[in-house]
C-alpha cells in the first residue's frame, strides 16, 4: 500500500490531534515527535516547510508502554490496523499502524526514542499537551550523527521562534539539556557537532534574515553556556578521555 505524501501539514496535524484525543479516552497518552511537532510549536516560521516543500508522510508519537493494549483499541476505533509482524517483534518498544481507507501511517514509540543515542521520554509526556517539551525535540534533532538539512533547519526554526531559559512553557528548558549531554559523553559530543553544522548552516543559509539568524545564533551559544557549566558524570569524564577513537554513538537500523 502506497504511504499518504501530501504536502499539506494541516491533514496531517488533525490527524495527530485526532489520535491524541482518542488515546485520552482510554487514558494513554500520546505525544507528537518529528516535523509535525515543529510545525505545531512554530506558527511563526512553518512558512519554511512551505517555501522548502517540506513533505509531511505520517505521525510519530511517544507513549508509555504499559500503554499498548489501550493503544492498540484506539488506534482501531479510527480504523486503523497494526503491523502484525512488528507488534510481535518489536511490540515492547514500538507500534505501527496503517489505516487502509485514508493511507495514513503512524509510529508509536515506547518510554524513549532510541537512535544514535538513547533519549529518555516517559516521564516528560505530561509537559506539553500535543508534543514532547521543546528541549526535547532540540535533543531528538540534535542526537542524529547523521544529521542532514532538514533537520538542521527545524532545529533552527525551533531556536528563531523560542526563547532558552529554566522552564518548559513554549521554552526550550536549557537545564534539561544540560543534565541529559552531562550523563553521556557521546551524547555530549554527537549534539556540540551538530549545534557547529547548525550555525555554520544559518551562516550561509537564506532561510532567514539577518536578525533571525543572530537570535538563533544567541540562542545556540545560551545553550551551551548552560550545557557547560553542568556538573559532568564521572562516566562522561573518563569517557571523555578515550574520545574519538572509540565509536560514540549507535548506527540507527530501519524497521
Amino acid at each position: 500500500m502506497d504511504i499518504y505524501t501530501g504536502k499539506d501539514a494541516g491533514e496531517f496535524i488533525a490527524e495527530a490531534k485526532k489520535i491524541i484525543a482518542q488515546t485520552a479516552t482510554k487514558g494513554a497518552p500520546l505525544r507528537l515527535i518529528g516535523a509535525l511537532a515543529f510545525h505545531l510549536h512554530c506558527s511563526e516560521y512553518r512558512h519554511i516547510h512551505q517555501k522548502w516543500g517540506r513533505v509531511f508522510t505520517d505521525t510519530d508519537f511517544v507513549a508509555r508502554s504499559e500503554h499498548q493494549q489501550q493503544i492498540i483499541e484506539a488506534y482501531r476505533e479510527l480504523g486503523y490496523r497494526d503491523d502484525e509482524m512488528i507488534t510481535t517483534l518489536y511490540g515492547s518498544d514500538r507500534l505501527v499502524f496503517d489505516n487502509p481507507e485514508t493511507g495514513m501511517h503512524s509510529d508509536i514509540f515506547f518510554d524513549k526514542l532510541d537512535f544514535c543515542h538513547v533519549l529518555q521520554l516517559r516521564d516528560r509526556l505530561a509537559v506539553d499537551d500535543l508534543t514532547i517539551p521543546l528541549a526535547e525535540l532540540f535533543l531528538e534533532k540534535m542526537q542524529i550523527v547523521e544529521i542532514n538539512e532538514k533537520d538542521l533547519v527545524d532545529t533552527m526554526m525551533l531556536l528563531a521562534e523560542h526563547p532558552v531559559g529554566e522552564s518548559d512553557h513554549e521554552t526550550i528548558n536549557a537545564p534539561i539539556i544540560a543534565k541529559v549531554l552531562a550523563a553521556e559523553w557521546g551524547f555530549w559530543r554527537t549534539v556540540t557537532g551538530n549545534v557547529e553544522k547548525l550555525l555554520a548552516l544559518n551562516t550561509k543559509s537564506d532561510l532567514f534574515e539577518i536578525g533571525e539568524k543572530q537570535v538563533i545564533a544567541d540562542r545556540t551559544t545560551e545553550i551551551l553556556a548552560y550545557v557547560g557549566k553542568e556538573p559532568k558524570t564521572l562516566a562522561w569524564k573518563m569517557r571523555s578521555k578515550i574520545g574519538d577513537k572509540v565509536k560514540w554513538y549507535k548506527d540507527v537500523d530501519e524497521l
